[in-house]
């Protein structure tokens, strides 16, 4: 079966701006693990952004019971609280396959709604106090729409693990 490529650079762009949804979760997950104030209501923001204001969320898979919250408020609530016990996080973006459907555009070729899915590979690692870290490794499924007034927004993500483990950390760097 042949791989599809891209057709013209109009899709080029929508792709990328659909893609770059999840780049901005990664960002707005890592500034909400800080719990510093102004952090929380930025990456807050930022979800508010990517999300739909009814968008429905959930994590599957490993050994854990999962989480789920509908609307970017409440997915902000589940990730402060998860996140609560580490010092640090990043979320590392890999790999990321999107695919545009239903795009319609108006007279000009402006685009004015469309929807798409995107499946993106995750790398997270968290680190504790006591020097161990947490590293988790996970798919995200996402459903995605476009509508003029708000852009691309993804209205359904599913978080699957897919490995996880704990680590002790090296020593620190010495000066």
């Amino acid at each position: 079966m042949p791989i599809e490529q891209p057709g013209d650079s109009g899709q080029v762009q929508q792709i990328l701006a659909v893609e770059y949804l999840r780049r901005l979760y990664a960002k707005a997950t890592d500034l909400i693990g800080t719990g510093q104030s102004a952090d929380l209501d930025l990456g807050l923001q930022i979800y508010q952004r990517i999300f739909t204001a009814d968008v429905q969320i959930r994590t599957t898979g490993g050994t854990g019971e999962g989480f789920a919250a509908t609307g970017p408020d409440k997915w902000a609530e589940v990730v402060a609280g998860a996140l609560a016990q580490y010092n640090a996080t990043q979320h590392l973006i890999g790999t990321q396959l999107v695919e545009i459907s239903n795009v319609q555009r108006d007279a000009d070729g402006r685009l004015q709604a469309g929807e798409a899915t995107m499946e993106s590979y995750l790398n997270a690692w968290h680190a504790r106090p006591e020097r161990t870290v947490y590293v988790f490794i996970g798919t995200y499924f996402d459903k995605v729409r476009y509508t003029p007034d708000s852009g691309w927004q993804i209205y359904d993500m599913t978080l699957q693990e897919v490995s996880s483990e704990n680590r002790e950390m090296g020593d620190l760097p010495r000066d």
